[in-house]
């Protein structure tokens, strides 16, 4: 375990290098000069030159490249070109706001998807599960930015039940209770589109496993129908339903970016939006990089935890 465990950490490097070289020469190669909204279209060609000169943005691509990944190598990210403080201390701050709301997605995601798909699965071609099939295209259809505006309008807008944007209420609050009032809207928009295809995994999943010997053995020898579907069903049919699971994972963390955009949610995404729009290379490239780290490490513990679910797997 502990040589599989090095080898997959090593790995790491080679998969971080290139996202790092993919998004340093897609930032520096769309259009947008920083220099120029930063000093504005009054600044004069010396002011631009000189600034560009400080930024190091005057030197080829490549030596750019090299010295930033030298400070990365040192656990430096750099410093905002927009607001003049370290990507690390920015990225990391931000970076609880984004863990609150995938963590809650991906809870609400996998708790309503392991069980309709269940369900489903232990009552084939009955109305829950047309309806559920219908839920699913429907929810894998449904653009999540879009999806995000409907519930605002309906609930925050009509209904006045809950908060349109934000962590926590602009005047008082900023309790527990403030934050999972402002939290309902964006996890329930992210967390669609990951409930029918968990849903949808989990029922083909158990359908198969329902259809073993053992469990026709089990329930000849008249163990409860819960016992059997619970015990015997639903745990031998983890491993896929958790690989799955990992996938939703980083696809939230990526999805992150539009809802956290819709409902002005302040974690990593809207950070990296604002970077983009500001053309903040050191600032976008921070958020990738920590996105892309934390993506890589749920699939890591997503291996894991296949030994601990079935003891036959051995990692040398």
């Amino acid at each position: 375990m502990r040589r599989y465990l090095a080898r997959r950490l090593l790995l790491l490097v080679p998969v971080l290098a290139g996202v790092s070289v993919v998004i340093f020469m897609v930032l520096h190669l769309s259009p947008g000069d920083p220099v120029e909204i930063m000093l504005g279209s009054q600044a004069t060609q010396e002011d631009r030159a000189r600034l560009r000169a400080e930024l190091g943005l005057d030197q080829p691509l490549h030596v750019q490249y090299g010295r930033w990944l030298g400070h990365v190598a040192r656990g430096d990210l750099g410093r905002s070109l927009w607001m003049k403080r370290p990507v690390l201390d920015e990225v990391l701050g931000r970076f609880k706001a984004t863990l609150v709301l995938t963590g809650t997605a991906l809870l609400l995601s996998s708790l309503a998807g392991v069980a309709l798909g269940v369900a489903s699965a232990t009552r084939p071609n009955s109305v829950l599960d047309r309806l559920s099939a219908v839920a699913s295209l429907f929810g894998a259809s449904m653009p999540t930015f879009w999806l995000g505006i409907v519930l605002m309008v309906i609930f925050a807008l009509w209904l006045g039940w809950l908060p349109a944007s934000g962590m926590y209420a602009a005047y008082g609050g900023g309790d527990l209770r403030d934050l999972l009032a402002h939290l309902v809207l964006p996890a329930v928009t992210l967390a669609a589109a990951s409930v029918t295809i968990i849903a949808r995994l989990t029922r083909a999943t158990m359908l198969e496993t329902l259809g073993q010997d053992y469990i026709r053995t089990a329930r000849a020898k008249g163990v409860v129908e819960r016992a059997v579907v619970l015990r015997h069903g639903l745990k031998n049919a983890l491993i896929p339903i958790v690989t799955v699971v990992g996938v939703q994972a980083g696809y939230l963390l990526g999805g992150a970016v539009l809802t956290e955009t819709v409902f002005a949610w302040p974690g990593v995404g809207t950070l990296m939006v604002q970077g983009i729009l500001a053309r903040d290379f050191p600032l976008v490239q921070g958020c990738v990089l920590v996105v892309a780290l934390s993506f890589v490490l749920v699939n890591l513990a997503v291996d894991l935890l296949y030994a601990w679910l079935d003891p036959r797997i051995r990692y040398e």
